[in-house]
């Protein structure tokens, strides 16, 4: 070979080399390769699909409508945790996609705002998951979203453990890592629905309880499964040892609500079921979450206050009473002309004073808001006409609804599994019989099973009519506004 040859030949090594160490520089090493799982590709491939076929002997009922948008994983070892993670594996359908956004809380760095990493992928032993490029578009939105300390780069395992079960599964598309540091829930909730498509996957990566004692730890860790379930956030962040993924859960919990999302239960074990003493254990689950990408219509706090105004104008004006006008012109604002169901609520002293709405969206926001304060005041065949002395010291509440779909179920238990406490306005129709509760309702009547016995006697049906076949159910949801808010 000659001395040019030579050198052209070590130019384009060292330029081969220097490409292959810039391209390894952009990934994101595995921290727990060989710890948390195995190193070797065959082991861990081997592995995952074992897992994989053993959770598929459990039988589980999946919602009829409704594609899987979202699951609650756990990131703990395999051999503690991977069998309930691998039932996570029974819920994802065939479709191809295109970004998965996969949350996990910081174990290690503790720092303010929500790690994004800036890595072109992350490695593991069955090769790069790559990140999708709306990784870069949330660090570049928000001062909330910033590149990882150093060690959650070279420690974090939230992330990292959930992608070899995606890649065996072939659901290793591009990823947006979200390690969630001291952060508001809801401020990353806000900036997750221009991300979403029908080809986007949101997960949350949690363990449940920490090193309680075997039998405590189920307790409390079904506690927790029922507060998901029943999409209650406030429930799991005010409560310790509950998720040390409770903010990513709690941003699930928070667009499920704003999804109409309806939360289903796939599997739970603890450490202590699996692989670990039962003195010390530590909980997992996996929890899917079904429906649609339709939100509902989110009316602003000044345009809740204008349409309470609205009310209570109309309520004064005929009682002749001066009253204050809206702060907004709601003749004119375009959102109040949208057809809507509405209710208008009246209370004095926490109690009911009157209430009625329409539950079908026959007309313009703003009509039924100014129909159903009246009939709310003097119509109301519950309670006498409203007083001016009464107008004085009522509080009003307006809610606008979403249109009501009808709830196929097939018994009684699938009927209590399928509504969602706090969530649900729910409409039962037998006959001539039908009745409402508003979803504010749940506040007194919390359990299922009170509710429903309630609203069947409101309809002038037997209180255990629910449990019988023959009645239809209807659910919506509200926005809802009050003059002492």
């Amino acid at each position: 070979m000659t001395q040019t040859a030579l050198k052209t030949f070590a130019f384009t090594l060292s330029t081969l080399l220097c490409i292959s160490l810039a391209a390894c520089a952009q990934c994101r090493e595995p921290a727990v390769a060989g710890r948390f799982y195995p190193g070797d590709p065959s082991a861990l491939t081997r592995l995952i699909n074992d897992l994989t076929r053993q959770a598929g002997d459990t039988r589980l009922r999946l919602p009829d409508t409704g594609r899987l948008r979202a699951l609650i994983i756990p990131h703990a070892g395999y051999v503690f945790s991977g069998f309930t993670a691998a039932h996570a594996s029974l819920a994802l359908d065939d479709r191809q996609l295109k970004k998965i956004i996969l949350m996990g809380p910081d174990h290690h760095a503790g720092f303010d705002g929500c790690a994004v990493s800036d890595a072109d992928a992350y490695r593991t032993p069955l090769g790069n998951v790559k990140l999708h490029k709306d990784a870069a578009r949330l660090r570049r939105q928000s001062a909330s979203f910033s590149t990882p300390p150093p060690v959650s780069v070279s420690r974090e395992h939230a992330i990292e453990v959930i992608l070899p079960f995606l890649q065996v599964w072939g659901k290793d598309a591009p990823i947006v890592p979200l390690i969630t540091g001291n952060i508001q829930p809801q401020i990353i909730a806000d900036h997750l629905p221009p991300l979403l498509s029908e080809q986007t996957l949101l997960i949350a990566s949690s363990d449940l309880s920490h090193y309680l004692p075997y039998q405590t730890a189920i307790q409390r860790d079904k506690e927790t499964i029922e507060m998901i379930l029943d999409l209650a956030p406030q429930k799991i962040l005010n409560s310790s040892n509950r998720a040390c993924g409770k903010i990513p859960i709690t941003v699930l919990i928070l667009l499920a609500r704003q999804y109409n999302w309806k939360p289903v239960f796939l599997h739970y074990t603890n450490s202590g079921d699996t692989a670990g003493m039962r003195d010390k254990v530590v909980g997992y689950t996996v929890i899917a979450f079904y429906g649609g990408l339709n939100m509902t219509k989110k009316y602003t706090k000044k345009q809740g206050k204008a349409l309470v105004a609205l009310a209570t104008k109309t309520i004064f004006e005929r009682l002749g009473m001066e009253a204050s006008d809206p702060e907004i012109d709601v003749d004119h604002e375009k959102d109040l002309q949208a057809k809507r169901g509405v209710f208008v609520t009246l209370t004095m002293n926490g109690e009911l004073r009157g209430c009625i709405g329409s539950l079908t969206p026959d007309e313009a926001i703003i009509t039924g808001v100014r129909r159903n304060a009246i009939n709310a005041a003097f119509h109301d065949p519950r309670f006498p006409a409203l007083t001016k002395e009464e107008a004085k010291q009522m509080e009003v509440e307006v809610s606008i609804l979403t249109e009501p779909q009808p709830m196929a179920y097939k018994d009684s238990k699938d009927l209590l599994e399928k509504l969602c406490p706090d969530i649900d306005g729910v409409i039962i129709r037998k006959g001539l019989a039908r009745a409402t509760f508003l979803p504010q309702v749940w506040e007194q009547l919390p359990t299922r099973e009170e509710f429903l016995s309630h609203l069947c006697n409101k309809a002038g049906l037997p209180g255990n009519a629910w449990e019988q076949p023959g009645l239809e159910v209807l659910t919506y949801q509200v926005q809802y506004f009050k003059s002492s808010d």
